[in-house]
């Protein structure tokens, strides 16, 4: 896997994917499954920065129907994904791979301050970068923060790994006629409203040419396969 088709990446990981089978937290064989498929990468020489969401722990927007200030619960939102970033750089390092955690907010000596040259430097060294707390500020989404990471850090794509396989026509858990995109073009995914990412997110990755490929991370193996060039999942580019 001397030629893979990604030098660098970034990887986006929903927080709920880290429950398993729990429902809630972080399933710790869950974990070991994700940093035993990324550190296989990483050895191969692929460079990968990620980002976790944090709805596994809380989410903010949910706690607004119950008094909490849109503000405080965003907040509350980047810490769970700190939770997450330390959790899985535990498990990568475990594993025999180095991880920085870099937060967007300062809170030393949990994690370093986020900074591009840093991150790069450390990426170029064979460690993993992960990238807590969002983008630092409230009303964005960790989509949002992942957009932004990718093309700060001058990634080839961003991989969104999922629980299904790609970009359907429809939600195919709930439509089993819907019919699943090799690749779709951003103008496509706007005039048929698909749900790939929020519209922050998408509008950032169609404006700095970075395509999005979305795939099931779930499914052992999936990872190493689309680096090394097989097609997996859904392409999302520029037409």
């Amino acid at each position: 896997m001397s030629a893979n088709k990604y030098k660098r990446v970034l990887l986006k990981l929903s927080g709920e994917s880290l429950e398993g089978n729990q429902g809630y937290g972080i399933d710790p064989k869950k974990l070991e499954a994700y940093a035993a498929e990324i550190a296989e990468n990483v050895r191969q020489g692929v460079q990968i920065a990620i980002v976790i969401g944090g709805g596994n722990i809380f989410r903010g927007i949910s706690g607004l129907g119950k008094g909490v200030d849109r503000v405080k619960g965003d907040q509350m939102g980047m810490l769970a994904t700190v939770i997450n970033s330390l959790g899985l750089s535990a498990a990568l390092e475990a594993k025999g791979i180095k991880a920085v955690v870099m937060t967007a907010i300062r809170m030393e000596p949990i994690g370093h301050l986020y900074n591009k040259w840093e991150a790069i430097s450390a990426l170029e060294e064979g460690k993993v970068v992960i990238c807590a707390a969002g983008t630092g500020n409230p009303y964005f989404t960790t989509d949002t923060g992942s957009s932004l990471r990718a093309i700060e850090l001058e990634t080839d794509a961003m991989l969104k790994g999922t629980r299904v396989d790609g970009v359907y026509t429809a939600d195919p858990e709930k439509d089993p006629s819907a019919e699943k995109f090799e690749e779709i073009t951003f103008d496509e995914i706007y005039n048929r409203g698909l749900k790939v990412m929020d519209l922050t997110a998408t509008t950032m990755c169609k404006e700095n040419d970075l395509p999005i490929v979305v795939f099931n991370m779930d499914k052992p193996g999936n990872l190493t396969k689309l680096l090394s060039g097989e097609k997996i999942g859904t392409v999302v580019h520029n037409g």
